[in-house]
């Protein structure tokens, strides 16, 4: 395929998005689209003259039947409610509907998540959200896909599907076990004309723009006390100098550490929010409906970067032991013919 459109000048700033040819008006499932960049790729869909379903939890989907004024998530209900009133000025309402889903982030080592039966909730939870919720929406569609002999799913998850990230393992090994059933699935669906593109964002993609859960810190994991670069050490950084959505709506810099579950919306300034976002936002809206878009697509030069160190480092480990890898192969040098015929006969 073409690949999308890249930078032209500044890698730091992308060109606006763009999509590839199409006859008639997409359908756009957008499954968080109460996060900053679901609001923003359901913006561009919309004024594309694309149709978009926009995956909403409780709160939000009451701002859309003019039910409720988005709950306790204030700042976060505050965003889309503005997205919403935009919908109306624009004319869009008709192509835009509400249904009811949600997505996080969860922080803290196995162990601090193993430590109580609320947080081996939080770990079920995470599950829940991050895996099978994505998991029950493709599920859905399929049907659909498959009748009309068409259709393009897209994964936004990480380049946490790529490199383990201290802190938030079991935020990464969701995303690894979604990536895993995407990649089966691409096999499965390939027949009926439906493709699978997994689009694998920066790490502050999926954490800063969604809801963030802590589980309450152990001293053992405490900066002191080990040198490992937590996650926690690192958001909880940037957090400190930003103003921060708290699930009660109060708005007060939080720390993640404690002896306490923290749960918080990071609050970004909107240009720190744009440019985080614009080069997530060109790369799905230049793939979506591709006829041959990648299978993989990672998003940044950073995240390009680290991937390929993390290939490098797995091609060389695997050169290093490829001689114990190879010691135990059935083969023994004369030939294979003999041991097929051996599992044959086992079998």
């Amino acid at each position: 395929m073409t690949p999308p459109p890249g930078p032209t000048t500044n890698p730091h700033h992308p060109p606006p998005p763009t999509f590839p040819p199409h006859t008639a008006p997409r359908t756009w499932l957008i499954t968080a689209c109460t996060s900053p960049i679901g609001i923003a790729i359901a913006r561009q869909a919309l004024s594309h003259n694309d149709n978009v379903i926009a995956g909403l939890n409780p709160r939000h989907l009451a701002v859309t039947s003019d039910e409720g004024e988005g709950g306790e998530e204030e700042g976060r209900g505050d965003e889309f409610r503005e997205f919403w009133q935009e919908c109306e000025r624009e004319g869009w309402r008709e192509r835009c509907r509400g249904v009811e889903l949600d997505g996080r982030s969860l922080v803290g080592t196995v162990e601090e998540l193993a430590a109580s039966p609320r947080t081996q909730t939080l770990v079920r939870e995470q599950f829940e959200t991050n895996f099978f919720g994505p998991v029950n929406c493709i599920k859905a569609a399929l049907p659909t896909m498959r009748k009309r002999n068409s259709g393009h799913v897209i994964i936004l998850t990480g380049i946490t599907g790529h490199l383990g990230t201290p802190g938030l393992g079991m935020y990464c090994a969701a995303g690894w076990a979604l990536e895993g059933f995407c990649d089966s699935l691409a096999y499965e669906i390939a027949p009926f004309n439906i493709k699978m593109t997994i689009v694998q964002s920066t790490i502050e993609i999926g954490v800063l723009t969604n809801k963030v859960i802590s589980a309450p810190s152990m001293p053992q994991y405490l900066a002191e006390n080990n040198p490992a670069p937590l996650f926690r050490g690192i958001i909880g950084g940037l957090l400190d100098r930003l103003d921060t959505v708290q699930q009660n709506g109060d708005h007060e810099p939080e720390s993640l550490a404690g002896d306490q579950i923290q749960s918080l919306y990071p609050n970004l300034p909107p240009d720190m929010q744009s440019s985080l976002l614009a080069e997530t936002i060109n790369a799905i809206t230049a793939i979506g409906g591709h006829d041959n878009p990648p299978a993989r697509h990672i998003v940044g030069h950073e995240g390009v970067a680290s991937v390929k160190e993390k290939l490098k480092t797995v091609s060389e480990e695997l050169e290093d032991f490829v001689d114990c890898s190879c010691a135990v192969d059935i083969d023994d040098g004369h030939g294979i013919e003999d041991a097929n015929g051996s599992i044959d006969e086992m079998v």
